[in-house]
């Protein structure tokens, strides 16, 4: 952009339509493949969070009374409305963010999983009934929204990681305040104009962007129920901790440092595929990246020459390219914090067979090429920490009990992954491993839909995983309702004692 002024600024969409509200701040959104300011996006104050939180509050009683129906149809609309533009979401995620525009695609239709399973939320709303319990008792249960449901999402996946939250919250009969990240917002406004359009009243979604004065304020509002996030450990922890003290029903997904075991009974080849997909697709900007491969035995030095092969291979450019298959990372502080973590393993003694700091595009973009690591240590940096950046570390053990025992010592347990030809060393390793999402020869094991994503120890802060069975529970709280139709009688009967079946 030449000037300042040619720039478009993104805005909250509070109440069914555009605002600044009172936002005096604001914050570049760049454009990660040639390092230019490509727009800026408005900084909300607590003013404008509370703003938004009253516009949901007056729209529960309309939206939490509207039958399964009405919402069903809204969904099923909304569903249309983001099929029939997704190419046009994936390219806007693509310019935001950096990733290729096939794996942008991939995600809007990750996130069109969700609308499709709460589409059935008829069936999945249903409740209990238990005739008789008692002689003319029958006792009964349903589930009811929560109210107003904040969510605080993470730049590495601006469709999809929001609609593993709002399609539930909102089908389920709340109303819902989210809070994307201010590096790539501007998808959340257009799924903002697409629920109008869908039929969704005003207030009933609603899109305030910002940075940490914007969390804080929906951490501490009084009228906020509960609170979804995804996002760093540091982070979700902080969220949990604050929001769980407010008196919030709080998911706070955290970090991840997935491991992929490769055993030498493996076919390489196709793991070998698996883990550069796995590794360096969207610049390994994925909470699910396989960031460590555990080479078992025999299968170290032929996995490591085949992995280098391909890494070579990678044609890093531009995300809108079509050609590229690797992008920029989103900002050019990533990029730095990235290459000083590769400056550190090096210098830590782990074998550099591939340096993405050689990468040279000419672009002025935030591009790390492809980086592989052999004899990493467990007290390495680049083992020890989630690095977030198209860096894979190769550990290797002698057996798979090493392997287990080498995944269950680490603090984070989102995914992780074994590629055998053994269904016993499947099974073992499922049954065996402490770790949330599990991939038996699938490297980047995310759940579908009607699952639920979710890992165990510092990657999950919460009793709830994300969507799926588990998402539904978490925006709803269960009524039982004990009922009786007394027939009137010429002498009232009680008793002072406990109740019990008769």
């Amino acid at each position: 952009m030449s000037t300042q002024a040619a720039l478009t600024t993104v805005q909250h969409f509070i109440d069914g339509e555009l605002t600044a509200g009172s936002s005096a701040r604001d914050s570049v959104i760049w454009e990660p493949a040639t390092g230019e300011e490509q727009a800026r996006v408005l900084l909300a104050e607590a003013d404008d969070v509370d703003l938004a939180v009253q516009a949901a509050k007056r729209a529960l009683p309309g939206w939490s009374g509207a039958s399964l129906a009405r919402r069903t149809r809204v969904m099923f609309a909304f569903r249309e409305l983001v099929q029939a533009r997704l190419d046009e979401i994936a390219r806007l995620v693509s310019r935001e963010h950096g990733k290729t525009v096939d794996d942008a695609r991939g995600e809007v239709t990750r996130g069109l999983e969700v609308v499709e399973f709460v589409c059935g939320l008829a069936q999945l709303l249903k409740g209990e009934f238990s005739d008789q319990v008692s002689t003319g008792v029958d006792a009964f249960s349903f589930r009811q929204p929560l109210g107003v449901c904040a969510g605080i999402t993470p730049f590495n996946f601006p469709a999809m990681v929001p609609m593993w939250m709002h399609p539930v919250a909102i089908a389920t009969g709340n109303t819902f305040v989210l809070k994307p990240s201010e590096r790539d917002p501007s998808v959340s406004n257009l799924f903002a104009e697409l629920y109008k359009q869908a039929g969704l009243p005003d207030g009933v979604f609603n899109v305030v962007h910002g940075d940490k004065v914007a969390v804080d304020a929906l951490l501490d509002h009084p009228d906020v129920a509960a609170v979804s996030f995804v996002g760093s450990t540091p982070i979700a922890r902080y969220v949990h901790e604050r929001a769980t003290a407010a008196g919030k029903r709080v998911q706070a997904l955290g970090g991840a440092k997935n491991h992929a075991v490769v055993m030498d009974d493996a076919d390489l080849d196709y793991a070998a595929d698996q883990l550069i997909a796995a590794g360096f697709g969207s610049a390994g900007q994925r909470c699910m990246a396989i960031s460590v491969a555990v080479a078992v035995g025999d299968a170290a030095d032929e996995l490591v020459a085949k992995v280098a092969q391909r890494a070579r291979a990678i044609r890093v450019g531009p995300g809108l390219d079509p050609d590229s298959e690797m992008g920029p990372v989103v900002t050019a502080q990533a990029r730095e914090r990235i290459v000083g973590y590769i400056d550190a393993g090096a210098a830590e003694g782990a074998a550099v067979v591939v340096d993405g700091r050689e990468l040279e595009t000419g672009s002025g973009g935030f591009f790390v090429g492809p980086t592989l690591f052999d004899a990493v240590e467990t007290d390495m940096s680049i083992y020890r920490d989630e690095i977030f950046g198209p860096v894979l570390s190769v550990v290797r053990v002698g057996s798979l009990d090493e392997a287990i025992a080498l995944i269950n010592s680490c603090s984070f347990a989102n995914g992780t992954a074994i590629f055998t030809a053994s269904g016993g060393h499947a099974r073992r390793f499922q049954r065996e491993v402490e770790v949330g999402m599990i991939g038996v020869n699938v490297p980047i094991p995310v759940p579908m839909a009607y699952y639920s994503f979710g890992g165990w120890k510092n990657s999950l802060f919460g009793d709830h995983h994300i969507h799926g069975a588990e998402g539904v529970r978490f925006y709803t709280r269960a009524k039982a309702v004990t009922a009786r139709w007394p027939e009137r009688r010429a002498e009232p009967e009680s008793t002072l004692h406990f109740p019990t079946a008769s």
